[in-house]
């Protein structure tokens, strides 16, 4: 009986690897077809075909670049958001090339790739630090008479996420409409506890639903990285902050913590609002109805609301700054707490150096993710120029996504300079036409640049082989991070 058993047992195990030997081929046919670079293609065919036992879930989980099901889900709402947009608002509609009087001007592929135009009118305020930025928009929650939408990547359950549940729960009991947006993947470590008493103050409380739709069941690599709060259809915050204390500089890894936020007043939160409903309706089946009237001007900046996301026909994160850094002919600054770019984007950032361009790159001195911060030091190899300048900065964790085009275009947002940004996340930038807003990023980076060390792109040879061989294995897991 013992030998019959071990036979069955032989037998059963037989046909479950078959099973998932034949199941591993189909997915490497899928990855043939679908995974974005020759090499990606290569390296998931090899490997679901010689170790399917390992690679099928770790494909399941991280292979795919493209979110499958949002793109149909959005086609014919986005259409009623526009038609409803243009017929209460009377918003211009995006030119076409031959009807622009400048065709080659940066704003007219943003404007493409965004499919709404740069809105004129609005006030800009800058935040360079968390103090100030929940100090800015507890303020404006306060005062708050109709609605709050609302929308993070992390959002924790500790003293600067208590004082914001607070705020909401005192704002519903006024009978505001209020909308709460969060990343689930983000929001891991959030107890439901958190979410469930906004819930039962009648806040409307949804994660974003990662998982959800066709072939995103298993996925872990699409993340809702926005970060919007938006106050009565008038006034939008975006930036870097999430809701933890550790923005706030209060944290035992980091000795302060340095990001960039910014208050939009004006047409432009039209835009973020769209943003924010098309996730919305993702994640609810809920069409929002959009204010009826335009923000009034409150300033004399063209500002664009600019989301990408792996949903997109196009790698539109990537083209906005391959085409941010091709528009400058006098300096390209950008900071992020990523690097880990794309050959295009190195690229580009090589011939703005060789036509003279002051390209600068400020980076944290210290690591929140050590295969990101590893995975960096051989991108800035790859750079290989010494007239690429490249800062570390000191005081504290700089997460920040800035950068700055010459002296009139800026752009403020949640994206950084990864491949996850570039692919994987729904990301929102500000792109902001403005000379005196610009001035002021200019002498924000000036003040963030005396607080840094100037290191160059040469970084990795200063390494050991130690230290060298876990920078190239880092870098092997470039794709997913």
């Amino acid at each position: 009986m013992e030998s019959v058993d071990i036979q069955i047992l032989l037998g059963f195990l037989s046909l479950a690897y078959t099973a998932i030997e034949i199941t591993a081929i189909f997915a490497a046919i899928t990855a043939v077809r679908d995974t974005r670079t020759p090499q990606g293609a290569i390296a998931w065919t090899i490997s679901l075909v010689c170790f399917p036992l390992l690679s099928l879930p770790l494909y399941w989980i991280f292979g795919r670049n493209k979110f499958h099901g949002y793109v149909d889900t959005m086609r014919a709402v986005d259409e009623r958001f526009r038609r409803s947009l243009a017929d209460r608002h009377n918003l211009p509609e995006v030119p076409s090339p031959a009807d622009r009087e400048n065709p080659h001007a940066p704003r007219c592929s943003f404007e493409t790739m965004a499919r709404i135009p740069f809105a004129g009118g609005n006030g800009i305020e800058l935040y360079t630090s968390g103090h100030d930025t929940f100090k800015a928009i507890f303020e404006a929650i306060g005062a708050a008479k109709e609605s709050l939408l609302i929308q993070f990547f992390i959002v924790h359950e500790d003293g600067l996420g208590k004082r914001l549940r607070d705020i909401l729960l005192r704002k519903a009991a006024e009978g505001l409409s209020i909308r709460f947006l969060y990343d689930e993947i983000g929001c891991h470590t959030t107890p439901e506890r958190f979410w469930r008493t906004m819930r039962d103050a009648g806040i409307e409380v949804h994660p974003f639903h990662t998982t959800k739709g066709r072939g995103n069941r298993f996925q872990l690599n699409f993340r809702n990285h926005r970060k919007i709060v938006i106050v009565d259809d008038r006034i939008a915050f975006v930036g870097g902050h999430n809701v933890g204390d550790e923005y706030l500089g209060i944290s035992k890894q980091f000795n302060g913590w340095r990001d960039t936020h910014i208050k939009i007043t004006g047409p432009a939160v039209l835009g973020v609002g769209l943003s924010f409903a098309r996730d919305w309706y993702w994640a609810t089946g809920v069409l929002l109805d959009l204010a009826g009237t335009v923000p009034p001007c409150g300033g004399e900046a063209e500002v664009l609301a600019f989301p990408t996301s792996p949903a997109d026909p196009l790698e539109t994160c990537s083209l906005m700054f391959i085409r941010a850094i091709n528009s400058a002919r006098k300096r390209f600054w950008i900071a992020s707490p990523y690097f880990v770019p794309d050959s295009s984007v190195t690229k580009a950032l090589q011939l703005a150096a060789m036509r003279g361009v002051d390209v600068r790159i400020l980076l944290p001195r210290k690591p929140d993710h050590l295969l990101v911060y590893l995975a960096g030091f051989s991108c800035l190899k790859e750079l290989q120029m010494e007239t690429i300048r490249v800062y570390r900065y000191q005081h504290g964790f700089m997460h920040q996504k800035v950068f700055l085009a010459d002296d009139d275009l800026a752009g403020v947002g949640t994206a950084n300079l990864d491949n996850r940004s570039f692919r994987l996340n729904f990301e929102l930038t500000m792109l902001v036409e403005n000379p005196a807003f610009c001035q002021r990023i200019e002498a924000m980076f000036r003040t963030d640049f005396a607080h840094s060390d100037e290191v160059g792109t040469d970084e990795y040879d200063g390494k050991n082989i130690i230290q060298q061989t876990a920078i190239q294995l880092a870098r092997l897991f470039s794709p997913i991070l």
